[in-house]
């Protein structure tokens, strides 16, 4: 910081001036009657060129910046190498050799087209056909483990905090001898509480109950790119319906893809109807002697989807 002394001889005073916007400039004496025959020395302003404000700026972001801000700028990166012309030729002559396989293409549009979490048409079991190291990422784990502990607890541990969903399985928690198996089960339990707090803390009708839930940055920040939450932190409805079949997938790997949806319907502030159209959406069954159970048959098969019809033109 920068301030200005002035002291008064006669008075013996030293007076502390601030400093404008903490700046500072330089004085020259000049004595009447006298010549100077070198010019004050000025300072050069070297002119910068538009990249190198944009690197000068990327590195000052690099060191000071937010991560958002990284990872903004490393986002317009990728974008800035993808359109320069070397790159658009190298990708052109790299495509004359790649065999395009039609049913990648279709499972592809079908996880775009109907918000379905990524899965595999060709398994053979209910485990294999949604991909769980996809919905959970081997990153993530390691930050899932509080139910996991709080059950090491014993007689003082408390779930209370925890959605209907989950405080319904811990007694079949407990029984697990297997502890790979109970951290496993623990940890996907915990990815779908942390999902419903999401939902809660970005609607209307949740966030005064979930407001103090804390989400690993890890996965907030993971949530927050997958769902597009954007600065109204509002999600739109096909990111909601994503979310939704996120969590239902999950309920399912954790009821051994056999399971009760009256809670998670609780949870989620929903009618079980349109829970249930959801895991039908999703390739379920709903079995007809207990009307709130949802299983999941292979091979892996969805209901077709409905095109809107367009309005003609007069």
């Amino acid at each position: 910081m920068y301030a200005l002394g002035v002291f008064d001889r006669e008075a013996q005073t030293l007076k502390i001036m601030h400093v404008g916007a903490n700046k500072i400039f330089r004085l020259e004496p000049k004595v009447k009657g006298l010549e100077y025959s070198m010019p004050p020395p000025t300072p050069t302003v070297e002119e910068m060129s538009p990249d190198q404000w944009t690197e000068k700026r990327r590195k000052t972001d690099a060191i000071f910046g937010s991560m958002r801000q990284i990872v903004m700028n490393n986002k317009w990166e990728e974008i800035r190498i993808d359109e320069e012309p070397e790159a658009k030729e190298n990708l052109a002559e790299k495509m004359k050799n790649v065999e395009v396989k039609e049913s990648v293409l279709a499972n592809t549009e079908a996880h775009v087209t109907r918000h379905i979490p990524p899965y595999n048409a060709s398994a053979t079991t209910p485990q294999e056909a949604y991909v769980l190291d996809q919905i959970i990422l081997s990153e993530e784990w390691n930050h899932l483990q509080d139910i996991y502990y709080t059950l090491r607890k014993g007689e003082a541990a408390d779930f209370s905090i925890y959605s209907t969903f989950i405080r319904n399985r811990i007694d079949r928690l407990k029984k697990i001898e297997d502890e790979s198996e109970k951290m496993k089960l623990s940890c996907i339990l915990s990815f779908i509480n942390h999902l419903v707090k999401f939902k809660d803390q970005h609607s209307m009708d949740g966030v005064s109950s979930s407001k103090q839930h804390k989400i690993p940055n890890i996965l907030r920040h993971r949530f927050s790119t997958m769902f597009a939450v954007s600065e109204s932190r509002r999600m739109p409805p096909e990111k909601i319906n994503l979310l939704i079949s996120y969590i239902l997938v999950l309920t399912l790997f954790s009821d051994e893809f056999q399971t009760d949806y009256s809670d998670i319907s609780k949870d989620l502030r929903m009618n079980k109807g349109p829970v249930k159209q959801i895991y039908e959406h999703l390739g379920c069954k709903i079995l007809k002697q207990r009307p709130f159970y949802a299983t999941l048959p292979i091979p892996l098969t969805f209901p077709q989807l409905r095109q809107k019809k367009r309005l003609k033109k007069n």
